[in-house]
């Protein structure tokens, strides 16, 4: 049985809120330049041009992407030979989120109540998704939600009989209805399958998975790649104002269901898609 300290976890979330906040991760960074280099319309290209000068100051001066820095989302992973000593891993995890967001100079966006709405100041509390997993390692995904494009997500409760048809006219339904309020160029996470609840955190989960790596379920792939050709022909564009890149990326998680059910969720991300991976 492997130990590990709540204070290590403290200490990795916080330098990762920091770091996600201020760099964007490689493969966006790569999607964004070669979007660039392809975008056949003069203003997209304009735009994209706009966004890859603003990471070159964020990087630089240390200041944020965007400046909504979002609400922290944590997908924990625990392997079951891991003994978790010090205090509360939800405590802990939490605690880096304060740290982070306090020493990073990041906005604090979160409310304690949804009606309320009086600001918790720290940017907690997180919304931690935990899994216990094989192994004596602790997985930490971070990734900071903004809600222009949290905003813009859609959850359909399909009919079986709606078949694959329904679940494409799904997905294309919510990037239209999103339109430029989700902050074009984005990254579209679908989960299908599972329940009301399930589907909407595969859908999220999908969102920190690499743009450019597909689904190993070949029909999956074929719809992750049919999906964003289709999204890139819908002309939304860059900032919404014309183009070819509406979407880097759509990534698509599935799980069994019910015989009656056909869940699907549609989470879209704008540009930056934050996410980052820590082992410990």
């Amino acid at each position: 049985m492997r130990e590990i300290h709540t204070d290590t976890i403290t200490d990795a979330v916080e330098q990762m809120c920091i770091k996600v906040c201020h760099e964007l991760s490689d493969d966006m960074s790569a999607c964004l330049f070669d979007a660039y280099d392809n975008e056949s319309s003069e203003t997209g290209r304009k735009i994209l041009g706009q966004l890859k000068e603003n990471l070159d100051i964020a990087r630089s001066e240390m200041i944020p992407i965007c400046q909504d820095t979002g609400m922290v989302v944590v997908f924990l992973k625990v392997g079951q030979d891991v003994h978790i000593t010090g205090s509360d891993i939800t405590d802990a995890v939490n605690e880096g989120v304060r740290r982070g967001y306090a020493k990073g100079y990041l906005r604090k966006s979160v409310v304690s109540d949804p009606i309320e709405r009086i600001n918790t100041n720290d940017n907690t509390p997180a919304v931690i998704h935990y899994d216990i997993v094989p192994g004596d390692k602790v997985s930490i995904t971070i990734a900071p939600k903004g809600f222009g494009s949290e905003n813009m997500s859609r959850l359909f409760m399909l009919k079986p009989a709606d078949g694959i048809e329904g679940v494409k006219n799904a997905i294309i339904t919510a990037v239209k209805d999103a339109g430029p309020n989700a902050c074009p160029p984005m990254v579209v996470g679908v989960g299908i399958g599972g329940t009301f609840e399930k589907c909407a955190i595969m859908a999220k989960e999908a969102l920190t998975r690499p743009a450019g790596e597909h689904s190993a379920i070949g029909y999956v792939k074929d719809l992750e790649e049919e999906m964003l050709d289709r999204i890139n022909e819908l002309n939304i564009g860059p900032a919404g104002l014309g183009g070819r890149t509406t979407a880097f990326a759509v990534n698509i998680n599935t799980y069994p269901t019910h015989i009656a059910g056909l869940p699907v969720a549609v989470n879209i991300c704008c540009h930056v898609n934050r996410h980052i991976t820590r082992e410990i």
